[in-house]
């Protein structure tokens, strides 16, 4: 029996589970349409939780056996778990169940991928395999049986026994349900060591199918960097005898931490040079970290409840970030992460969506794994590294992983190891974890006998359930730069605490240019009236990378704002200030081509929105369009030699200084392909010997709509790697105008590969659907039409990606009202369907709110 009906949770209502666990004994006999589960569990009373009936979670379950002591039960079973009379005391609870991992297309609890066996039990798969208490405050060791014929039988933990048909396995660490995991097919492994700082041997291996080890060797090489990263920035040793990582093809997500046996979506582990691009490179890098790093901030320590989801989430995107800067370039990676935030996090803050970092109630967990939760989550803990310093924060997480190992914990158990390490008082601080919204800061300046001020104001808008809000700590990184372009006050930070606050630099000699919230040092929008020569200034002496990057984005949001408002020409003056970055070959090559990005259409969108101006997608993609032309014919004379010196004659390299040189290439290439009508992009995909050459040109052929011939080859030459055939899918979405997008997606649905059981082919064709925002938002609504009639249908099958891919329609209240009345209609037909899942019917039921 399946429950679809919402029900609220609140975190007010959070009371500790009346019992502990000693141990837990699981067996499995798996079976694709008939697997049997039988789960032996020792129960202890837990002295501090207050007196409750006995209720496991238990969904989609067929009961074949109860007992408690040895003696048959017969407990009261719903479709959310089962209830039943236990002893006052210490006791053992048996049970067998069955289910049918074939049939889970939901891809949550025990499911079949292509014929091996997987789980994902994060957040509340577990109580789809045995009944159990499923939430992450109840922590046990786990003993796992797994019996059948598959050659290869993993679990969490280290192996402890295995025979003909049996493998056994033994997790000492006590976790959660959600952090269990088992997997068993036809694997293969590619092995690899590590030695700890200790001087353990730690045994590795990722685990694939047949005929993909050529793909594993960076991974690999990932997952080593990230442990000894870990040890050496973070103290944290390796804690088990063996970490296996397992390629799954059908994946909700990117990857799960589970406990040793950590289960990746294959997009996120499998690369090679010939069918990887540099991003899939660096996205693998990241990824791989960021489970790797949960093994202590996630798993060692876990969350109390789910409201807590940021305390691991924030926690390990943060360590992440970090790891991809040391590994690579800080500034790129602080640029690349602040685009993110803007484009996913602030529409969120900002929309029916919006939610506090630590959300005060849900109806479906899985809805909250979101930017809010993950990016700006990260954020929180940034700002308050920058607030404390670093030798502080390093001591505040000694004392964490110290005081909390073992132990599911909550935000306040967070900020106080703060606070007794610091002596600071954060309970301003943690307005950042319940206020939902984007502070806007705005600031005006004087200067008289020397002395600069500068004079900062706070504001929250009002979200949905907080129409008010109170000021919060803001750390604003700021530098002053004489008129002749030199640093006289060097990055300093700026507590503000109140609503409104001034800040003096006394003694100097002239009027200063300032560099406000240098690194993007806190989430905010900073609304402040700048002239363009002051950006200008700005791009061409900031000696903070970021608000270099900034003023020329500033200087680039005005031009097509003003493009498309007044029917402005392009703006000359900073095309030619930017021109001078470009061509500067003493800046890292990453940075320039980051440079030559344009603000996205969604972003002027939101932009223009918070203007009081009603977006015209039509009109931002013109004006977006005419703007690359302009660049391309003023550049027209240097573009194609400055592209030569991006070249790369040596053997491929994943690495910051090939992929810098790549990215830039590959932004110079586009502009090209406006002078040359796509001959250029032709020669370097006749001759590329790398995914990042070939799927770059292929990119340039497509928009310049010379790409029939180019999309027949690739598809022809790659039609048997479906990791590559996701790209296919994407770009041809992505690129192609604006009028084209929706048939060609419509079209791409009939096509033999088309898999929409499977989350990355489904994303592939309307996640790049939504990212082609004039085509996905064309005035006659065919695109809010085509992705709702296939939202309805995945709901069926899987409501976790199809809750997600619901998010495109956040923003839908910006728009004009032919456009709001076409969304609204769609939104309005989804909620209407009958058996709408529990997921779909919370995201729809919030973005109509």
């Amino acid at each position: 029996m399946k429950d679809t009906s919402p029900q609220t949770i609140y975190l007010s209502d959070y009371t500790a589970f009346g019992w502990t666990i000693a141990e837990m004994h699981l067996t499995f006999r798996l079976s694709p349409s008939a697997t049997r589960v039988l789960s032996r569990i020792r129960f202890e009373p837990n002295p501090d939780a207050p007196q409750q009936p006995f209720f496991l979670h238990g969904e989609e379950l067929k009961p074949i056996r109860a007992a408690i002591d040895g003696t048959e039960i017969t407990p009261e079973y719903s479709a959310q778990g089962l209830t039943c009379a236990v002893p006052d005391g210490a006791f053992t609870w048996e049970a067998e169940v069955e289910i049918a991992p074939a049939e889970n297309t939901a891809l949550e609890g025990l499911y079949m991928s292509n014929g091996m066996y997987c789980t994902q039990c994060e957040a509340e798969g577990f109580r789809k395999i045995t009944f159990y208490p499923d939430r992450p405050d109840v922590m046990a060791t786990f003993t796992v049986r797994i019996e059948g014929n598959e050659p290869v039988k993993l679990s969490n933990g280290n192996p402890t026994a295995s025979g003909d048909g049996f493998a056994e396995w033994h997790d000492p660490w006590p976790k959660p349900a959600y952090l269990f995991a088992l997997v068993a097919g036809d694997l293969v492994n590619y092995p690899g060591s590590f030695t700890t700082m200790s001087g353990k041997e730690v045994e590795l291996n990722i685990w694939v199918r047949p005929g993909d080890e050529g793909k594993c060797a960076w991974g690999m090489e990932s997952l080593i960097a990230s442990m000894a990263w870990d040890e050496k920035v973070y103290g944290r040793e390796y804690d088990l005898d063996i970490f296996n990582i397992v390629a799954v093809d059908d994946f909700n997500m990117g990857a799960m931490e589970n406990k040793g046996l950590n289960v990746f979506n294959s997009s996120a582990v499998l690369a090679s040079p010939e069918t990887s691009t540099d991003a899939n490179f660096e996205r693998i890098e990241a990824i791989i970290a960021h489970e790797y790093f949960h093994n202590w901030t996630g798993n060692r320590i876990t969350c109390r409840d789910w409201f807590q989801l940021c305390l691991k989430e924030g926690l390990t995107v943060f360590r992440d970030s970090q790891f991809t800067s040391d590994m690579r370039s800080p500034e790129v990676k602080r640029i690349g992460d602040v685009i993110d935030l803007r484009a996913r996090q602030f529409p969120e803050d900002q929309g029916p969506l919006s939610h506090p970092v630590r959300p005060e109630s849900f109806q479906e967990i899985n809805n909250f794994y979101t930017a809010t939760v993950y990016e700006k989550g990260a954020e929180v803990i940034g700002m308050l590294k920058r607030l404390v310093g670093d030798d502080a924060y390093a001591k505040a997480l000694d004392l964490y992983f110290e005081r909390h190992d073992g132990q599911a914990c909550t935000i306040e158990d967070w900020l106080a190891v703060f606070q007794d390490t610091t002596g600071r008082d954060l309970t301003q601080f943690k307005r950042w974890y319940a206020q939902s919204g984007t502070p806007h800061l705005s600031v005006s300046e004087s200067f008289e006998n020397g002395t600069y001020t500068l004079d900062f104001t706070q504001s929250t808008p009002p979200t949905p359930g907080q129409p008010d809000k109170l000021p919060q700590v803001l750390p604003i990184a700021v530098g002053l730069l004489n008129p002749n372009g030199d640093e006289i006050v060097p990055t300093t930070v700026l507590e503000m605490t109140e609503a409104t606050q001034s800040f003096r630099f006394e003694g100097l000699s002239a009027r200063p240019v300032p560099s406000i919230l240098r690194g993007f040092s806190a989430p905010v929008v900073l609304d402040r009236d700048t002239p363009p020569e002051e950006k200008r200034f700005l791009l061409a002496h900031d000696t903070d990378a970021f608000n270099r990057w900034e003023a020329s984005r500033d200087l680039g949001r005005a031009c097509l704002s003003a493009m498309v408002t007044q029917g402005s020409a392009p703006d000359t003056a900073w095309l030619d200030a930017l021109e001078r970055v470009i061509r500067d070959e003493a800046l890292d090559p990453a940075f320039r081509a980051q440079m030559l990005a344009l603000p996205t259409q969604a972003e002027m969108a939101q932009q223009l929105h918070a203007q009081g101006i009603t977006p015209d997608p039509d009109a931002l993609y013109a004006a977006s369009e005419a703007l690359r032309e302009a660049m391309a014919q003023r550049w027209s004379g240097w573009l194609a030699d400055l592209r030569a010196t991006c070249a790369v004659d040596a053997p491929y390299d994943p690495g910051a200084a090939q992929s810098g040189k790549r990215a830039l290439g590959g932004a110079l290439l586009s502009l090209l392909t406006r002078l040359d009508g796509g001959a250029a992009a032709q020669a370097q995909y006749d001759a590329a010997d790398n995914m990042t050459l070939q799927l770059g040109a292929l990119g340039c052929l497509v928009q310049a709509g010379a790409d029939t011939a180019a999309l027949a080859s690739f598809a022809k030459q790659w039609q048997g790697d479906r990791l590559v055939m996701d790209k296919w899918f994407a770009l041809q979405v992505a690129a192609i105008a604006p009028d084209s997008a929706v048939a060609r997606a419509e079209a791409l649905t009939s096509h033999p590969d088309f898999d929409w059981k499977n989350p990355n082919r489904f994303r592939a064709v309307f996640g790049a659907l939504a990212m082609n925002h004039a085509g996905f938002h064309t005035k006659d609504g065919s695109g809010y039409g085509l992705l709702a009639d296939w939202l309805i249908k995945l709901d069926e099958k899987n409501p976790q990606t199809t809750a997600r891919m619901c998010s495109v329609f956040q923003t839908w209240k910006r728009y004009d009202a032919g456009r709001r009345a076409q969304m609204q209609t769609q939104l309005e037909r989804i909620a209407a369907r009958p058996g709408l899942s529990r997921d779909v019917t919370e995201m729809v039921t919030r973005l109509l709110s």
